[in-house]
């Protein structure tokens, strides 16, 4: 379980595709990987993984990845030099600064705006397929390569979402390395996913 606040990035080492999901290995930027154990989850780019190689010598950490999460995640779509958000499994006891977060990516979007605002704040657009946004509430809280953000601001018809990015989150995160066109993964909120469930008779289930 993650919280959504990023604590490190990491750089793409290597990424291997095998016939049945690859391997990556990242350098991190932010804590040495001598505080991480084999078998540690991880989220990257808000995907939860299980560290299976470190080297204390490199900080570099390695990740076995299933091809179902090179289906549904950008992080097939990575290249050497790419740059990731990094997030420790949470702890209990310790504050939730963000929400609750699975790191089970539900879809990807595509990063169809970036823009600097007023002052030193930017706003970010997203879109994902319009039969999805139901799974997103106006001031709600959403995933978006493993950041928690409020869904300020929502366009049913166009399937956009708009977040307000404030300069931490703007400089701390890879956020501010995108370009036009990037894949991103989306985790929609854990607990309107269940209200879904369970009612799948209502307007937010089609």
């Amino acid at each position: 379980m993650f919280t959504g606040i990023i604590e490190a990035t990491g750089t793409v080492c290597s990424l291997a595709a095998t016939a049945d999901g690859g391997r990556i290995q990242l350098r991190i930027d932010g804590f040495p990987v001598s505080e991480l154990a084999e078998g540690e989850s991880i989220a990257v780019n808000g995907c939860c993984l299980t560290a299976t190689g470190l080297n204390a010598e490199a900080n570099t950490v390695s990740f076995d990845l299933l091809a179902q999460t090179m289906k549904v995640t950008n992080l097939g779509d990575l290249s050497e030099g790419a740059v990731v958000n990094i997030e420790r499994a949470m702890m209990l006891g310790g504050r939730l600064s963000g929400h609750l977060v699975q790191g089970h990516i539900d879809t990807t979007g595509e990063l169809v705006r970036a823009a600097p605002l007023s002052g030193a704040d930017y706003v970010i657009e997203v879109s994902i397929p319009p039969s999805q946004i139901r799974q997103i509430i106006e001031k709600g809280s959403i995933c978006l390569d493993g950041i928690s953000l409020t869904a300020a601001e929502l366009d049913e018809n166009q399937g956009l979402i708009r977040c307000y990015i404030i300069p931490h989150t703007w400089d701390y995160t890879r956020l501010h390395q995108l370009t036009i066109g990037a894949k991103i993964n989306i985790e929609f909120d854990m607990v309107g996913k269940w209200i879904a469930r369970l009612h799948p008779s209502s307007p937010s289930s089609k």
